[in-house]
């Protein structure tokens, strides 16, 4: 007797897995919906033109396309490899950036190609094209600032005392060869948090207390003090004259520049050798802590998005991947409000 089997064959197989993935919910349909991805390549295509080869071949992939892979390697923390395989086996992926019916997928070469056209100048206006969309829907700045930093992990680097020393003064060991120094990370640094020792680079963003949206950021490598970043990225337009961040911002200078122009200093006290912080000023520094946490939900958010770990060399790439980030963590925000109904008041 020939045994029984819950596995059918049909030729409409492939619907009926996509109406399937609909109604279980699928999260790039809802980035589909909500995210104006047309306008996105248009801000692209104005600092980043398509090329155009006057002796023929074949033509480009469309930029909204090659934009749309971009949010998903970034999302879940793709290398141009997984980037390439994921397009040929996930149909979600293939629907999502409108290559379902295609014979041919943007190849590795291909994505990594655009990335490195577009540079530092298509990921800022990719990041200023989602901020214009979340202005468009009211998603102001409000209820005050908070500013802080946070450390971007890049592969270490093995390299010999003699070899730190070359490097330190601008000089590259002469028994290096051409495949060597493509890999090493000349750029980032190493630093020391909590007495850990970090290297790779640092992103430094402002976010408002209202909606955590991140406003303005600011890149740079992990040895860069946060403080050196804060007026990059002050935010002048908030509707709140509030200005919040740790114990590594405070100074004279800084306490009497928000007094003089009206802002309200909420930026926790530090205490120095011998000489200890108030219990006054330990409870406003509490105080303080509960509103400042917010900005380490937009953190983690981001750590949540396939990690933080760049697998870039270079400042620039580096750059490139952390505006990136800043980027799809406001799209995904936008996203969650209009899919929750939250209207910006």
């Amino acid at each position: 007797m020939k045994s029984r089997s819950a596995i059918k064959t049909d030729l409409f197989a492939d619907e009926h897995h996509r109406k399937k993935i609909d109604a279980l919910g699928d999260p790039l349909a809802d980035i589909e919906s909500h995210i104006d991805f047309a306008s996105l390549a248009a801000e692209v295509d104005e600092v980043a033109p398509r090329p155009v080869s006057a002796q023929g071949g074949r033509p480009p992939y469309p930029t909204e396309t090659m934009v749309r892979i971009l949010v998903l390697k970034r999302l879940y923390n793709l290398s141009d490899e997984q980037m390439e395989y994921q397009l040929l086996d996930r149909m979600s992926y293939k629907r999502f950036c409108g290559l379902a019916n295609a014979t041919h997928v943007p190849d590795r070469t291909t994505v990594w190609t655009f990335e490195n056209r577009i540079g530092e100048a298509g990921a800022k206006a990719l990041f200023d094209g989602v901020s214009e969309q979340l202005l468009r829907k009211g998603f102001i700045a409000r209820g005050g600032q908070i500013i802080d930093a946070t450390l971007v992990p890049a592969p270490k680097q093995h390299n010999s005392r003699g070899e730190k020393a070359l490097i330190e003064h601008g000089a590259m060991p002469a028994d290096w060869k051409p495949a060597k120094r493509r890999q090493k990370d000349l750029d980032a640094t190493w630093t020391k948090k909590h007495g850990t020792s970090h290297f790779g680079y640092k992103l430094s963003i402002n976010v408002d207390k209202k909606y955590k949206i991140i406003r303005r950021i600011e890149t740079d490598t992990a040895s860069t003090h946060d403080s050196q970043h804060f007026d990059d990225v002050f935010d002048a337009g908030n509707t709140s004259r509030d200005v919040y961040a740790d114990r590594g911002y405070p100074s004279e200078a800084r306490e009497a520049w928000l007094k003089e122009n009206g802002f309200r200093n909420q930026i926790q006290r530090k205490g120095k050798r011998n000489k200890p912080l108030t219990e006054c000023q330990q409870r406003r520094n509490q105080r303080i802590a509960k509103t400042r946490a917010r900005v380490e939900h937009v953190f983690a958010a981001i750590e949540q998005m396939g990690g933080k770990l760049l697998r870039t060399i270079g400042q620039a790439r580096a750059n490139f991947a952390m505006t990136m980030m800043a980027a799809c963590y406001n799209l995904k925000r936008l996203v969650y409000f209009r899919k929750a109904g939250i209207e910006a008041f």
